[in-house]
């Protein structure tokens, strides 16, 4: 018989990985160096010259029924000699050490009870710092404290016919280390340690096999270790969120899901106002042409914050980037990205904007080069908290 012809490869330059047992795996390596001409995002800028080393794990079970997935990506950013910025972004004889450590990860697992019926479980971590040029940065650090948030999700979907629902319940819990300061003393983050505990439930209709809305509900509650912070707030709340949206795909040419609600969060102490406002949230990909891909992204998250009398921060962003491959082993990618972070019971406003250019000269399926040129501008409305930044990058990442 004549022999069965193979696929197109689509991404002749993709990982391809491979199979341990009944899973499939790729992983990934980057490491770049580069220099950044304000990596603290201080007023008064100090640049400095870094390395980043970004690890990646893939695998994904290969079975007829039921599935595990994990997803882990890390990096570590690490500047040398640490920088020395004060309140207002003068310098300080003491150096403030800024090497970020970063993880996302998470497992996923979904077990069919039966074709309706499936049980779904989530485990997860994030490791971080808080953000370069934040509020919730100490005055006198010697080093940004690390924080970990661990937490899992459990629940079922239920299948009746065209319409699913979901539920599940939620737990996290966030730690961060004390902070080292310049005088050799360390200061305690315990009133920032808090456990929270939640629920979500989806219910979403098929319209067609193109189109399919849904409704979304969440509600939590957060309670610290400590019940007044280092200012003499109680931080313990309870909050959630409603939104509805769709999900749809035409014909692989426009695709993903866009979403619009609201999002509230209540604090036990009176003198803190409700943490509200509109929630927007969208993961939209367009395929102009074969060699040309758009993607829009939105996000909304309620965060918490150390300033005194401020119930928390609503951050918003919205990222526009577009791909396009000049040859199958040439790609260039630029991205510009858009957010407001507004804080709720103060009068800070920032605005952050942040435009790039990423070049991937793909030598095989397992190495390829990388450029990235970097501005980004953060614009408050309070003296001396604005900054700018060029970052420039090259690196190479190995892939299997």
């Amino acid at each position: 018989p004549p022999r069965k012809r193979l696929k197109i490869d689509d991404d002749p330059f993709g990982a391809v990985g491979d199979y341990a047992g009944s899973f499939m795996v790729k992983t990934a390596v980057e490491a770049m160096a580069g220099y950044d001409t304000n990596p603290g995002r201080l007023y008064s800028p100090q640049g400095r010259a870094f390395y980043m080393v970004a690890p990646e794990f893939l695998a994904v079970s290969d079975w007829e029924r039921h599935a595990v997935v994990a997803d882990l990506r890390g990096s570590f950013t690490g500047y040398g000699s640490g920088l020395t910025p004060n309140a207002d972004g003068t310098p300080l004889s003491a150096p403030l050490d800024i090497d970020r450590p970063n993880f996302t990860g998470h497992i996923d697992g979904r077990l069919d009870v039966s074709r309706d019926t499936h049980l779904l479980g989530q485990a997860r971590l994030l490791v971080s710092t808080d953000n370069p040029g934040s509020p919730n940065v100490q005055a006198g650090l010697a080093r940004y404290p690390i924080y970990t948030t661990v937490g899992g999700t459990f629940g079922i979907d239920q299948n009746f016919n065209r319409m699913q629902v979901s539920l599940g319940g939620t737990v996290d819990r966030t730690d961060y280390q004390w902070s080292k300061l310049t005088d050799g003393t360390s200061s305690s983050n315990d009133d920032r340690n808090f456990t929270q505990y939640g629920g979500v439930g989806r219910v979403s209709y098929e319209l067609n096999p193109a189109v399919k809305p849904f409704v979304e509900v969440e509600g939590d509650s957060r309670f610290h270790d400590l019940y007044l912070d280092r200012n003499g707030y109680a931080r313990n709340s309870s909050g959630g969120y409603v939104k509805a949206g769709t999900s749809f795909e035409f014909t692989r040419i426009l695709f993903g899901e866009i979403s619009i609600g609201y999002a509230r969060r209540d604090y036990v102490d009176p003198r803190l106002s409700p943490l509200e406002g509109l929630l927007t949230t969208a993961s939209l990909t367009w395929n102009a042409t074969p060699l040309t891909t758009a993607k829009f992204y939105s996000d909304t998250q309620l965060g918490e914050t150390t300033l005194p009398g401020t119930s928390g921060v609503l951050s918003r962003t919205y990222t526009v980037e577009v791909d396009h491959d000049f040859r199958r082993w040439l790609t260039g990618i630029g991205k510009f990205t858009y957010g407001t972070l507004d804080y709720q019971g103060d009068n800070r406003n920032d605005t952050i904007y942040s435009v790039s250019g990423d070049l991937i000269y793909k030598m095989t399926r397992s190495l390829w080069i990388k450029g990235t040129v970097r501005r980004d501008w953060l614009d408050s409305n309070q003296p001396g908290q604005s900054s700018a930044s060029t970052v420039v990058m090259l690196g190479v990442r190995v892939q299997n």
